[in-house]
């Protein structure tokens, strides 16, 4: 359940100039985030310490075509590109699972091995897709501190969508390894739960 906080970032004159014409698109556990002119996005954090962590994953991953370009970074604040698409659950309730959008979420899973991501996981509420079922992740955290060897928190949602057999399905025609890894993995991370 996201809680509504009282807000406060000091921007400088152009943040504060763009921010003038914000529109708000919703909060989370760490902050709130509006739509700026330009095609950017502001995303004002609660801690500071959070902040830096994410503008950290952000430069670190700046070369990658998956996640959002920053402009700027402020002790509470960071303006970044604004993702377009809509979020990988709610594409999914309207679309369902084909083959192409898991072969783009595998991909994504090895742009994390790639990136050296201790963390080879997202939700799927962190997870953008566009017409072209190119995707994008707008909110990466811990990737560099937690340890999941799979796409443990990805699978559980599309469970939740009931179109993770389909997933696993074609995962397996993509990568019979990883189909075996993942879906052992998953298969003991539901015994867990019951």
């Amino acid at each position: 359940m996201v809680r509504t906080y009282a807000y406060s970032a000091d921007f400088d004159k152009e943040t504060e100039k763009l921010f003038r014409k914000a529109v708000f698109l919703g909060e989370g556990h760490n902050g709130i985030v509006y739509e700026l002119p330009e095609n950017k996005a502001i995303k004002i954090f609660q801690e500071a310490k959070v902040c830096r962590e994410e503008a950290e994953i952000l430069k670190q991953v700046s070369k990658s075509t998956y996640f959002p370009h920053v402009y700027n970074i402020g002790q509470l604040y960071m303006v970044r590109e604004k993702i377009g698409g809509e979020r990988l659950d709610d594409f999914i309730k309207k679309n369902g699972m084909s083959r192409e959008l898991a072969k783009n979420l595998y991909k994504l899973i090895n742009e994390f091995k790639k990136l050296k991501f201790t963390k080879l996981d997202m939700r799927c509420r962190d997870i953008y897709v566009k017409e072209s079922l190119s995707i994008k992740v707008i909110d990466p955290k811990e990737c560099y501190k937690r340890k999941v060897t799979y796409p443990r928190h990805l699978m559980k949602g599309l469970k939740k969508l009931d179109c993770l057999d389909s997933f696993l399905d074609y995962i397996k025609d993509i990568d019979k390894r990883s189909w075996e890894d993942w879906e052992k993995k998953m298969k003991q991370y539901l015994y867990e739960l019951e």
